[in-house]
């Protein structure tokens, strides 16, 4: 029974608006995750779901099979997803995000998916999924320890640039390696996004220089409406130049008001500017 059970009996939950579901530390495998979303999709009127599937050894097929099932759930509007430390690459990272890109009404999501084998590719498609979920405001990505390079963060940020409606964002891409290239590029991305009032952004761990903390400081200073920002870059490549380049961009952001900024032994913490 297991999984497959409870998928069959809340399915019979057909007034079902609310539902939190900590499965967490299991072994509910691909054939679960995918039983357990089928039963989800009969749950029409489910409008608010946090489903904790950590450590539960699911993979590709796994997640895709759950995400297509989410997809049904077309009054969905907030979506908590816990699937980090799964098998999850590439492959199903895309079936996962390609689903969800067909949850028109999501307006709030946490997605976690730190531990698992996702690429350049995985970033990008996740970006460009969830640039459709038009009425999306608040969002939350963890994607820490991933194989996520300067291809997969460009490509994430851009595609979160057409998110016209993202006021609130956390982004984690700790852990990963993303260089000079990758962290321009983000930045550039993520300047585009007009209505980001609050940005938190971790890019510790990688391999980010002087020339990558500068310009990422500088496309920051052009997100005319963020007022708080928080900013991690510990344990990269960053010298005395991409410090003061980082902070004299930072110095333009003429909305700031609040700014938490850490890179690591250097460090400034900055309130109520």
């Amino acid at each position: 029974m297991g999984a497959s059970g409870l998928g069959s009996g809340l399915a019979k939950c057909i007034n079902l608006s609310n539902l939190t579901l900590n499965l967490h530390n299991n072994k509910i495998g691909d054939e679960g995750a995918s039983c357990l979303g089928s039963g989800l999709v009969k749950c029409i009127n489910l409008s608010n779901l946090t489903l904790n599937l950590c450590k539960n050894q699911i993979g590709d097929e796994g997640v895709s099979g759950l995400g297509s099932a989410l997809a049904k759930c077309i009054n969905l509007s907030n979506l908590t997803l816990y699937l980090n430390n799964n098998e999850i690459g590439d492959e199903g990272a895309s079936g996962l995000y390609s689903a969800l890109a067909k949850c028109i009404d999501l307006s709030n999501l946490t997605l976690n998916l730190l531990c698992n084998q996702i690429g350049d590719k995985g970033a990008s498609g996740l970006g460009s999924a969830l640039a459709k979920c038009i009425d999306l405001s608040n969002l939350t990505l963890d994607l820490l320890s991933n194989q996520i390079g300067d291809e997969g963060a460009s490509g994430l940020g851009s595609a979160l640039a057409k998110c016209i409606n993202l006021s609130n964002l956390k982004l984690n891409l700790c852990c990963n390696q993303i260089g000079d290239e990758g962290a321009s590029g983000l930045g550039s991305a993520l300047a585009k996004c007009i209505n980001l009032s609050n940005l938190e952004l971790s890019l510790g761990n990688n391999k980010i220089g002087d020339e990558g903390a500068s310009g990422l400081g500088s496309a920051l200073a052009k997100c005319i409406n963020l007022s708080n920002l928080t900013l991690d870059l510990h344990g990269n490549q960053i010298g005395d130049e991409g410090a003061s380049g980082l902070d004299s961009a930072l110095a333009k952001c003429i909305n700031l008001s609040n700014l938490e900024l850490s890179l690591g032994q250097k460090q400034f913490i900055c309130f109520q500017l």
